[in-house]
């Protein structure tokens, strides 16, 4: 009997310490409200009618820049400020340069070479430094320059053709810069347009991607839930996997012509197929040379990154000017000063156009097409700003919140490009102005911001350069809807309707 009371003793006693030390764990983590046992924070955000950046940033309004969300059995933390993100960028970059990889692109194909998802290492750095000196450097995207001209302007041909078939309902905006933007990209990996009634494999190509990155998107309750990983309860994972293999299965055929075009020693224009296939390793990190997987990761990468981002924020962008409109007169004046009628909008003449670069910079300022970034993981425990981040935490900077801090900007529900082109506040894309981040900052920056800062401004003056826009269906700016609609990246909850009138068309 003796033994039996010592032995509850001793077990009440292990599991004292174990409480004590759990809670003094927990005490070290950044602030945050109350999990409840098992599900942790999941009951209270489903609560929230916000989309998940609002409801976070209201409760780090409560709990503080730097705060713990439980969801489920991930630790979560959530960066707020651009102090915060400043202390992570600068301080603790490397021990927070992982990769959180959600079940969805768990599968036989979806990782290995993938510069988004892969974590920081020797092969993730040789597939950095490939895209920053062979795709986005200067000499290649002057080299391009003649690619992304054409691309606007069979963009502006797509418009004209609306406009003279509108019947005063509106068009689609964002459904040209989609085309503008998923050609761009094919003809930069394959020098030709996929999107066009000819290219029944770049409508497939098209679809897949697509689906991915909806089911992608989605909330999944075996990332919180480790038990249910094995089961696919949404079959999300399956779902996404089967799109990307269908998708790589489309690649695999461009992949598969281009080396029978080198084979044959076909004469063409190099692209950027070419410089993944003739890719040779430095011998020091990283593959001696690209299997088709990872060439294929990377074509696929390029276009789920570069066609949504791009067309979320040029429709944001249209839609705060049509919402706004002394800013859209502002902007137009601007153009049509710089570049007279009948003219181009050039690359070379983007730099006289400060006010159009400003609305850019204020539409990722209020509209980021990341609100969390990719989302980060902590290879390392580390301290930062006092708190203990423990290694294997996801980390969500939230520059959507970030953004709209009034604590840094002035007005900032307001759209005001002008605040922009105040030296104080004049911040570039480089990740050095952590209250404007809408590309991240550190090693897992995007690597091609400086494709978006040619791209972005040239199609969108090309838009406005050429056509004066109204809503569609009569309706006024003070009725749009601009909620939010989240996925994996921000797009407008309603689709962008208004109607092209040519410019020479109304003024002559």
């Amino acid at each position: 009997m003796e033994y039996e009371i010592a032995g509850i003793v001793v077990a009440l006693l292990l599991w004292a310490a174990w409480a004590v030390s759990t809670e003094r764990r927990h005490r070290r983590l950044p602030p945050g409200p109350r999990p409840w046992p098992v599900v942790g924070n999941m009951l209270q955000l489903a609560r929230s009618a916000s989309a998940p950046h609002q409801s976070f940033a209201e409760l780090a309004g409560k709990h503080g820049a730097v705060m713990t969300l439980w969801l489920g059995s991930m630790t979560t933390v959530v960066v707020s400020s651009a102090e915060a993100a400043r202390a992570m960028f600068k301080h603790h970059d490397a021990a927070l340069a992982g990769r959180k990889i959600y079940e969805s692109m768990k599968g036989d194909v979806g990782n290995e070479g993938s510069l988004i998802t892969a974590q920081y290492g020797p092969h993730w750095r040789t597939l950095r430094r490939l895209c920053t000196a062979e795709f986005f450097a200067a000499g290649p995207l002057d080299a391009m320059r003649g690619v992304r001209a054409r691309c606007v302007a069979q963009m502006l041909h797509y418009v004209r053709e609306a406009a003279a078939a509108d019947d005063g309902a509106g068009t689609d905006v964002g459904r040209f810069f989609f085309l503008m933007a998923f050609n761009l990209i094919g003809n930069l990996m394959f020098s030709k347009d996929l999107l066009d009634p000819a290219s029944e494999r770049g409508a497939e190509f098209f679809y897949h991607a697509g689906k991915t990155m909806e089911f992608a998107g989605k909330p999944n309750m075996a990332d919180y839930f480790p038990a249910l990983r094995w089961a696919d309860p949404q079959r999300i994972r399956r779902r996404t996997q089967f799109h990307v293999k269908q998708a790589f299965n489309v690649a695999g055929e461009f992949l598969r012509e281009r080396m029978r075009e080198r084979e044959e020693d076909v004469e063409k224009k190099k692209d950027y197929l070419d410089v993944l296939l003739e890719y040779k390793g430095d011998g020091v990190e990283g593959p001696a040379v690209f299997s088709s997987t990872i060439i294929n990761v990377i074509v696929f990468e390029m276009f789920t990154a570069g066609t949504d981002t791009t067309t979320s924020t040029l429709e944001w962008a249209m839609a705060e000017l049509l919402r706004n409109p002394d800013a859209l007169r502002k902007v137009q004046a601007e153009l049509r000063g710089v570049i007279g009628a009948g003219e181009k909008v050039e690359e070379e003449k983007l730099e006289e156009l400060p006010y159009l670069k400003s609305v850019i910079k204020e539409t990722l300022r209020l509209h980021p097409p990341l609100p969390f970034l990719v989302p980060h993981k902590a290879m390392e425990s580390c301290e930062m700003l006092g708190f203990h981040i423990p290694k294997e935490t996801q980390i969500l900077v939230n520059v959507w919140a970030i953004g709209r801090d009034p604590k840094r900007w002035k007005d900032p529900q307001e759209f005001k490009p002008e605040r922009f082109m105040d030296g104080d506040t004049a911040a570039d894309y480089k990740g050095h102005h952590f209250e404007f981040i809408p590309f991240g900052s550190g090693r897992r920056m995007c690597p091609a911001v400086p494709l978006a800062a040619r791209v972005l401004p040239l199609a969108l003056g090309s838009v406005l350069h050429s056509f004066d826009w109204v809503l569609g269906g009569g309706m006024k700016a003070a009725e749009m809807d601009m909620r939010e609609r989240m996925g994996i990246t921000l797009r407008k909850a309603v689709p962008l309707r208004a109607i092209p009138i040519p410019y020479h068309q109304a003024h002559f």
